[in-house]
């Protein structure tokens, strides 16, 4: 049985249900370029216009617990200060709450009730982990703070600064540094035969310029082989290190086509022109592959930022802290993970580089695409990211964010009466009731955002979902080499065509592996058909 839908608002279900039914109105509405274009603008601006646009008032910037939150030059300006949507809640709210402790066990995954998507892959979970890490970034050092360039960037493959990318760099064609295995292109490795940070990742002064994060107690044949890559958690997981090698290989695979198109550029020239291009496939990729598989919709989302360059929402990109909390998808994870036909624990595939050595890039993309993720929702963590949802509850409640009520009228929602109207399920009926002591008004916007019960045709359920779109787009549609007088032949040369003919990672997967016949790489599952 589903959740109740009488507090979603007539409009919503209205909206909704067109959206989810009438599929051959939707077929030639995208058989026709303009009309299309008018639609994907109308649907586009509809989603992000569901909240308020930016700038925010505030951000996490002199947040104290018991003193208002006021606006200031700096909260407006200092986007090293996290931002955020809503003012922080009244003590009175944050009071009440009960102990941690009571509420991470309705994350807890039982060991034989794990739950499975019906429509993602698990190449769904590594793209969405890899791709958020690059701008997602909480400061760990004080947690209203965050390390974010505040783009869609790819730093998780050339790096946050300047300095890291330089370091990352052949500068020889504009290509970035890679080593040949087996007649393909990997990252370089990070350690030499000694353990010791190779010196081209170093500084004169022997400090070190490209971040890694692994434990000390790494056995030494996995610390080995440990690539060097933009950001810290590079090596952490490998669905992570498969799309930093594959846009690794797409970076060098278009430097070599610019380069016999215009030999006289040089390095300087190509490197930047290719990685501009490279940015602008993953932000098509995002929009168009993987943004529409989270929606249930029949009609599909373009890239077309050309018609969104006088809304009101076109504005510099500040990621919020709600925006972070909603990504932590941690559900998706499964307990094994498929690779050859086997079934691997997946903490053999934390820092484990092997793997994709030995397996290859084609074929893990293949095998996350025939895997399913797991399914988003309350009672599906897995055990060892349990403390991982502490870490995420006890952040939330710092920040004193309000409610999940309040959240959801803020995003065009009504506020809920009922416990059937968040979950159709009485088990996460129950457990909320008692958590919260029968007081829906009380329930948390991190524990309300995944007691939701998944969409029909989603991949997310109907607050997330709304929340993805309101900053996704917001944030994406606005990326600078999207811009007016940027988003043209003449910033992308060759990379222009390149970019216009790449819409899914199907497209850049099957361009950089060696194979006779394609891949099947797809974050939706291979049989999967929308109702």
């Amino acid at each position: 049985m589903g959740r109740s839908t009488e507090k979603d608002g007539l409009r919503n279900r209205l909206e909704f249900m067109a959206l989810t039914n009438f599929s051959p109105v939707w077929r030639f509405t995208q058989s026709v370029p303009f009309l299309e274009e008018k639609v994907n603008q109308f649907l586009i601006n509809s989603a992000v216009y569901k909240a308020r646009v930016r700038p925010h008032p505030f951000s996490l910037l002199g947040l104290e617990p018991t003193k208002p939150t006021y606006t200031s030059w700096e909260s407006l300006t200092d986007r090293t200060y996290t931002g955020r949507h809503l003012p922080p809640a009244e003590p009175e709210y944050t009071n009440s709450l009960p102990a941690i402790e009571r509420v991470i066990e309705i994350f807890r995954r039982s060991e034989d009730e794990a739950r499975f998507s019906t429509k993602s892959t698990l190449l769904f979970s590594h793209f969405a982990q890899w791709f958020t890490d690059g701008f997602l970034r909480t400061n760990r050092d004080d947690f209203r703070k965050n390390t974010s360039n505040h783009e869609i960037d790819l730093s998780p493959l050339y790096g946050l600064n300047k300095n890291i990318t330089e370091a990352l760099r052949e500068k020889d064609k504009g290509r970035l540094k890679c080593q040949l295995i087996g007649g393909e292109e990997f990252p370089p490795f990070y350690f030499n035969e000694n353990e010791e940070i190779r010196p081209e990742f170093l500084n004169n002064e022997g400090e070190i310029i490209v971040p890694l994060l692994y434990g000390e107690d790494l056995p030494r044949e996995r610390k080995l082989k440990l690539f060097a890559m933009g950001t810290e958690r590079a090596n952490v997981q490998i669905g992570y290190v498969m799309l930093n090698t594959l846009f690794l290989r797409e970076h060098n695979r278009i430097c070599a086509i610019l380069h016999e198109k215009n030999p006289d550029w040089d390095d300087e020239r190509l490197f930047q022109t290719v990685r501009n291009t490279v940015i602008v496939i993953l932000i098509r990729i995002v929009v168009e592959e993987y943004i529409n598989h989270i929606a249930p919709y029949h009609f599909k989302f373009r890239a077309q930022p050309q018609s969104f360059y006088d809304q009101r929402w076109y504005r510099n990109n500040w990621m919020t802290l709600e925006f972070n909390l909603l990504y932590r998808w941690h559900a998706l994870v499964t307990d094994d993970v498929l690779i050859a036909n086997e079934m691997v624990p997946v903490e053999e595939t934390f820092f484990n580089n092997q793997l994709l050595i030995d397996r290859g890039l084609g074929p893990l993309f293949e095998d996350g695409s025939l895997q399913k993720s797991g399914d988003i929702g309350l009672f599906n963590t897995p055990s060892m990211l349990i403390e991982t949802e502490r870490a995420s509850i006890s952040l939330s409640r710092l920040a004193r964010l309000q409610s999940y009520n309040a959240y959801r009228e803020y995003c065009s929602y009504p506020k809920v009466t009922e416990f059937n109207q968040i979950s159709g399920d009485p088990k996460v009926q129950d457990a909320l009731r008692i958590l919260y002591d029968g007081d829906i008004d009380k329930v948390e916007l991190y524990i309300g955002l995944f007691a939701e019960d998944v969409r029909l045709n989603s991949a997310l359920s109907p607050l997330i979902g709304r929340m993805v779109g309101i900053d996704a787009f917001s944030q994406a549609l606005t990326n600078p080499l999207l811009s007016e007088h940027v988003f043209n032949k003449q910033t992308f040369d060759e990379g222009w065509e390149i970019i216009h003919n790449t819409s899914s990672l199907s497209d850049v997967v099957n361009r950089n592996v060696i194979n006779d016949s394609p891949y099947f790489v797809s974050m939706t599952q291979k049989n999967w058909t929308n109702n």
